[in-house]
């Protein structure tokens, strides 16, 4: 199994398919690894020598992946938060930040509501008084 930046390939799939696992490397990035390593990446990811996985981490060094890329991110969100920007009060009220509109769509971000106002029948019988005759 190879391991590079902290994370394990799956064994199953295509070098230039595989190595999109590591967080910060899509296939445009791949792709430039790839030819800068000189690794086919037709080849299966059980497949690669110990040679050619250090020639792909080595070629993966100028790139910020992993835990240093999610650190970046957050401290990018949090200083937008502390100047009190748009986008950081957006990102605080759990909004979409891009300018999307919010009136219909915008679940993912603003996650599922409960509808307010409406009460639901069992609720109402259960405290509604029983008249006995």
């Amino acid at each position: 199994m190879a391991r590079i930046a902290g994370v394990d390939l799956p064994n199953e799939k295509r070098t230039d398919i595989g190595l999109t696992v590591i967080y910060g490397i899509g296939r445009q990035n791949v792709k430039t690894m790839l030819e800068k390593a000189k690794v086919d990446g037709a080849k299966r990811v059980k497949d690669l020598t110990e040679e050619e996985v250090n020639k792909l981490s080595k070629s993966l060094e100028g790139i910020i992946v992993e835990g240093d890329l999610r650190r970046e991110i957050n401290q990018n969100i949090r200083r937008l938060e502390d100047i009190s920007a748009y986008r950081g009060l957006r990102h605080r009220k759990g909004l979409p930040v891009r300018g999307q509109n919010t009136r219909h769509n915008a679940r993912t971000r603003k996650g599922k509501r409960k509808t307010v106002g409406t009460v639901r029948k069992e609720i109402v019988a259960k405290t509604a008084p029983t008249a006995t005759k």
